[in-house]
């Protein structure tokens, strides 16, 4: 009965990693949408996400079941607990992979990002990709040095948002309205893509050391 316990608990694991893998093609295929006002990439990136939603559902039916059939307490509880924090953090990545490939499908075939911001969002595709990867090594390792690392990739993440801002609220900023709103939400989907992976981290140190990191 408790290999099979574990063996469940290993499947949450690795349904997690598969997740992060998922989430992280997502972004990286909607930041080259976007840059490129790719309508190809950005409907392959939609039409991805049932596979993110689909592990997110298995994922969590399996944990309550567990929590039904088996009453686990101490450690067990605490993976399970925390598998179920971290599955919903990374459905959150998934979705907003998906907002941005919307946005470039939404204004292709013109690009949605004009020509003065293109390197920051650039920058903050390449950021968003660099955390979601170590997320994923961060879940398949434990590894709470690199789970550190992570906090100081968010900072750049953040300090990319602000650069974006400035740009955006700068009274030269020519190109109207309407893209200000788009670069306006795509910073923001970017940097609650990075908060989410540091929150994984977290999580992952949680699970070794039994105290939750301060934000």
């Amino acid at each position: 009965m408790r290999d099979t316990f574990h063996d469940e608990l290993d499947q949450i694991g690795a349904a997690l990693i598969e997740m992060s893998r998922l989430v992280g093609t997502a972004m990286s295929t909607a930041t080259t949408a976007l840059l490129n006002a790719d309508l190809t990439l950005s409907e392959e990136v939609i039409a991805s996400d049932d596979k993110v939603n689909l592990l997110h559902q298995e994922t969590e039916e399996r944990a309550f079941d567990l929590l039904a059939r088996q009453q686990p307490v101490a450690g067990d509880l605490r993976v399970i607990i925390t598998g179920l924090r971290m599955v919903a953090s990374l459905e959150r990545m998934g979705d907003l992979a998906v907002h941005i490939a919307k946005i470039a499908r939404l204004r292709y075939p013109d690009p949605a990002v004009p020509s003065e911001v293109r390197d920051v969002i650039k920058q903050m595709g390449v950021v968003a990709q660099n955390i979601v990867t170590k997320a994923g090594a961060v879940l398949a390792g434990h590894d709470i040095e690199l789970a550190a690392e992570l906090e100081r990739d968010d900072d750049a993440m953040d300090a990319l948002h602000k650069k974006l801002f400035t740009i955006v609220l700068d009274k030269d900023w020519q190109y109207g309205v309407e893209a200000a709103i788009d670069v306006t939400l795509l910073g923001r989907f970017y940097e609650r893509y990075a908060d989410h992976a540091v929150s994984l981290s977290r999580r992952v140190v949680q699970l070794v050391t039994g105290e939750l990191p301060a934000s």
